[in-house]
């Protein structure tokens, strides 16, 4: 007797996950890529331009501003989707954020296999972090002294997040990539920099924090002499 193998209705590893009416990516990777990438530069763009128009800011504190708004636009807008569309592989009008999460999934397919882990922390990313990077953005430049708190706090979430996310991935096996490629450029390359940047900002907000309280400390000093 001859074994037949089944050919999978999907492209993700394991092949054996299953996603019943699956539907293939209408758009090709590169109209993918480009399109967020279009997205991504102009939101950084646009933030930039306004942000010469406010006065004292450094050119330190337009970058977190831009980074802050497209962190924040990219939790809201491309992670709420997937957290609210749980059979984003089954869509058929080539949407765009379907696309990206078909694609992206090549790389971890607990996205499309809605992985609870998964879903719980990017919920957590979309209902707490994205509004709260907005808020970030707002507190830089209005100047509030709530502002090197407030990011500390959103980072310090980000980098738990993702640390957490590559943690459980681990203890999964570690197998969830189609091939090399989708592993390093997507899955390490991309989720990389939400602790690369987050860690950063972390460590110029205490040293702001730190500096503030000493100054504080030194007057009250000052003025019991």
């Amino acid at each position: 007797m001859v074994s037949s193998k089944v050919t999978p209705s999907h492209p993700y590893v394991p092949t054996d996950l299953h996603l019943s009416d699956y539907v293939p990516c209408s758009l090709s990777q590169i109209q993918i890529l480009a399109v967020y990438a279009f997205a991504s530069i102009l939101v950084f763009s646009l933030t930039w331009i306004f942000s010469g128009r406010l006065r004292k800011l450094t050119k330190v504190d337009r970058l977190l501003m831009s980074w802050w708004a497209f962190t924040g636009l990219t939790h809201l807008i491309l992670e709420s989707y997937f957290v609210f569309s749980p059979e984003f592989y089954k869509e058929k009008t080539g949407f765009y954020l379907a696309e990206v999460w078909k694609e992206y999934s090549k790389a971890d397919s607990r996205y499309a296999g809605r992985d609870a882990g998964v879903v719980g922390v990017e919920g957590i990313t979309v209902v707490l972090e994205g509004p709260l990077s907005l808020l970030a953005v707002y507190a830089i430049a209005s100047r509030k002294s709530y502002s090197y708190i407030l990011q500390f706090a959103i980072s310090l979430g980000q980098l738990y997040g993702t640390i957490l996310y590559f943690l459980t991935g681990v203890l999964q096996g570690d197998n969830f990539a189609i091939n090399a490629f989708y592993y390093y450029a997507y899955y390490i390359g991309t989720n990389g920099w939400w602790i690369i940047i987050p860690a950063i900002i972390m460590n110029r907000s205490w040293k702001k924090i730190s500096a503030a309280v000493q100054f504080q400390d030194q007057t009250k000093k000052t003025k019991v002499r």
